[in-house]
């Protein structure tokens, strides 16, 4: 799916995990869709498109919590303390209860923690309504790629700009009808590594299971060193796979 349709989200519809695009339901998690007018069949139960689209969530990504919490840190910028912490709360867990769980000394450093959450939220309210008023004002920002949310590696490596990312894709991919159909020859620097990598995901379908063969094909149409490219389309979070390799996905 488009990255952009998740970090332009705005917060009520990253909660709910989907938005409404018109004509169908989009899981901002994965890219799913359900198409309204069409009804589900679950079991037993029929289901219209956005019951469907919440099934999907809890049967797919447990729910939209989950998925948010166990993003990359450099995404979240929440730690593995709070991490753990942020789920036992999720779960309605009381203070006494996590306190013996992550064996903590006491109940007030629980509660230390909590507050200190409390105030992670207040400084993240603040930073989005300074960026927001930024946004209204500043004409001379240069808009970046946007980072695809199981990057592995998050660092200046992604510092590109949508212009400097069209002319790395003009250098190094052949163009039919305005789309990249070959790859000239692998880069070797990192912020082109990302630029191709990126553009050739693009031509695995979200929510597909590829076989070994079938994954190949698909990257062999772009270079015939298809073992690098899969290497890197796994390295930098884009494809994941089973540990035998007998299925491969976009992560």
């Amino acid at each position: 799916m488009k990255e952009e349709v998740f970090w332009n989200s705005d917060i009520k519809d990253i909660k709910k995990g989907y938005i409404d695009s018109g004509e169908h339901f989009e899981c901002l998690l994965c890219g799913m869709n359900t198409e309204k007018g069409v009804i589900y069949k679950r079991e037993n139960t029929l289901l219209d498109a956005e019951k469907e689209m919440k099934s999907h969530i809890s049967e797919t990504h447990v729910s939209v919590f989950d998925y948010l919490i166990n993003l990359n840190k450099k995404l979240t910028g929440i730690s593995e303390q709070q991490k753990k912490l942020l789920k036992l709360f999720y779960q309605g867990k009381s203070d006494k209860e996590v306190q013996e769980e992550t064996e903590t000394g006491s109940m007030s450093t629980i509660r230390n923690h909590r507050f200190m959450l409390k105030e992670k939220e207040r400084q993240a309210k603040v930073f989005l309504s300074v960026m927001e008023l930024l946004r209204e004002r500043d004409k001379n920002a240069a808009e970046f790629i946007e980072l695809h949310k199981t990057a592995r590696f998050i660092d200046d490596r992604y510092n590109i700009t949508l212009s400097e990312n069209q002319k790395m894709l003009e250098k190094f991919f052949e163009f039919e009808d305005g789309k990249a159909v070959k790859l000239k020859r692998f880069p070797g620097r990192e912020k082109q590594k990302v630029v191709v990598i990126r553009e050739i995901s693009k031509s695995i379908e979200s929510g597909k299971k590829y076989s070994e063969k079938e994954i190949n094909s698909v990257i062999k149409n772009f270079f015939d060193d298809y073992v690098t490219l899969r290497r890197y389309l796994i390295e930098y979070g884009f494809l994941d796979r089973k540990k035998d390799g007998s299925e491969y996905w976009l992560k």
